[in-house]
């Protein structure tokens, strides 16, 4: 069994041996912006959510709990979560999108920041752990004095079903509070902030046994007593995996909340603000960009514009509006923008609607928009030579979407057939408790590719055009969207 945490829902993923899916099930959270910039999540919420997701999938399956050989969990990289001493929950979790620690990153950048990247491979930005704890050190002490335990998100949710506290390199790396030269906590990043280490879990391999599932645990999920439990590793990290992309070179792009570019690397590619992980195969690493509003962009036209609308109705609208969506471009950046523009105070636009344009063209121009900001990510990449991308997440169901990608990169899209995080973690569920006898053996057995789509040259050449109108849009308009969130932070 994988189980993921995404930023909009918890999925529980059960596989066969041979990577079949036997059985799924989720459970949505809820993400809160209480203020412009900020956005969190109540970690009892993802309890109820695992709570919920585990009996489901196993319904689903039809199986009987004890026929688990292991479980692996997966979730958003970055995202803190602070107990007390008797292991109440603090505060919500501030969540990787999250903005408000513009300031606190800048300062620590400016007085430390080739510290930082020499020793955790990554310049700070508020997407960082790091910068989010400095945030709280400054505006909520109490908070802080208060923390007994620092738990990362998948973490937390094991804990919930081990009792265990620990966490995994790539969850270490992603507080850019560890030293990759070491692969523990650095005592001289987290003196940055006056963290204190005893707050910090130890830090294990990600398919190594963390525990296994406790009496308490097994009443609430269904699960059974005793099922061995694995550290895993962040979403990101299981992905690429489950993509199969274990060779250098081999690069995805995830179409979830946010849309991911990762590259693997055959070891640390260390090329700031462009960040760079731990795989899962040991002494390889992996580059990762993204572009912060991807899904949640598509989840916020349908909730505004289309209210009783699902998702595969817009895909038929966006389908039918030919390439260019009637000369309407759309710029995603709904929560600010990371890559490769690292700038909170940019701001989504719909730039020259008409009387003439329909509801099927704002779809049509979103998809195009989102693809003209992954061709950004892959312009900004380290590696200039690819060919083919594995598209992944919920985005890539869609037919038109991957031709769209295709036909704005130029490159061939892949679309595996199991590509979820939570697929990723029931693999290296199977590598920790010996189902698979190598990382390759599971990559061989268990990932197969549903589709193949590639570029039309003739398109190809009209978007080629097209993504300069988009770049020189987004330049001109970086100054009024500066104006404008000065404006509305007055």
């Amino acid at each position: 069994m994988g189980i993921d945490l995404g930023a909009g829902s918890l999925k529980a993923t059960i596989i066969t041996n041979t990577g079949d899916i036997a059985g799924e099930a989720a459970q949505p959270i809820t993400t809160h912006i209480p203020h412009p910039g900020w956005s969190e999540q109540d970690p009892e919420e993802w309890l109820y959510a695992l709570r919920t997701a585990i009996p489901a999938a196993l319904a689903s399956a039809g199986i009987r709990a004890a026929a688990i050989a292991g479980i692996g969990l997966s979730a958003g990289a970055h995202i803190p979560v602070l107990t007390d001493s008797a292991g109440a929950v603090l505060r919500p979790a501030i969540m990787w999108s999250d903005q408000r620690a513009a300031a606190q990153a800048t300062a620590l950048h400016e007085t430390a920041g080739a510290e930082i990247i020499r020793t955790g491979l990554n310049r700070i930005n508020p997407t960082w752990t790091l910068a989010m704890l400095a945030w709280l050190r400054e505006h909520e002490p109490a908070t802080i004095a208060r923390t007994h335990r620092l738990y990362l998100a998948k973490d937390f949710l094991r804990h919930a079903l081990t009792g265990t506290w620990e966490t995994d390199f790539s969850d270490a790396i992603g507080t850019l509070m560890a030293d990759n030269a070491t692969g523990d906590w650095s005592l001289a990043l987290c003196a940055l902030i006056n963290w204190n280490l005893a707050t910090l879990p130890p830090i294990k391999p990600a398919t190594a046994i963390a525990g296994t599932v406790t009496a308490n645990a097994a009443a609430a999920t269904s699960l059974a007593q005793g099922t061995p439990v694995i550290t895993g590793a962040n979403d990101t990290t299981v992905e690429l995996f489950g993509a199969g992309a274990i060779t250098p070179g081999m690069a995805t792009v995830k179409l979830a909340t946010a849309a991911v570019l990762s590259v693997a690397t055959a070891g640390p590619r260390v090329e700031p603000p462009i960040s760079c992980y731990p795989h899962i195969i040991p002494g390889m690493y992996y580059t990762a960009t993204g572009t912060n509003s991807c899904a949640s962009a598509h989840r916020w036209l349908r909730d505004t514009a289309f209210p009783g609308q699902t998702f595969a109705d817009m895909d038929a609208m966006a389908a039918t509006i030919p390439p260019g969506a009637g000369g309407l471009l759309f710029h995603p950046y709904l929560q600010g923008e990371r890559a490769p523009y690292w700038d909170p105070l940019l701001r989504a636009d719909f730039l020259g609607l008409t009387i003439s344009h329909t509801p099927a063209h704002l779809v049509r121009a979103l998809y195009e928009g989102i693809a003209f900001s992954i061709q950004d990510l892959i312009a900004g990449a380290p590696d200039q030579n690819l060919s083919t991308i594995r598209l992944l997440g919920g985005g890539a169901q869609s037919s038109t979407w991957r031709q769209i990608i295709a036909d704005v990169t130029g490159l061939t899209i892949e679309h595996p057939e199991s590509s979820d995080a939570s697929f990723g973690a029931a693999l290296l569920a199977g590598l920790g408790t010996g189902v698979f006898p190598s990382p390759q053996a599971a990559i061989t057995t268990c990932v197969r590719l549903a589709e193949t789509t590639t570029p039309n040259p003739k398109t190809q050449e009209f978007y080629a055009n097209l993504f300069k109108i988009y770049r020189t849009a987004q330049a001109a308009l970086t100054p009024i969207n500066h104006h404008l969130s000065s404006l509305r932070g007055a």
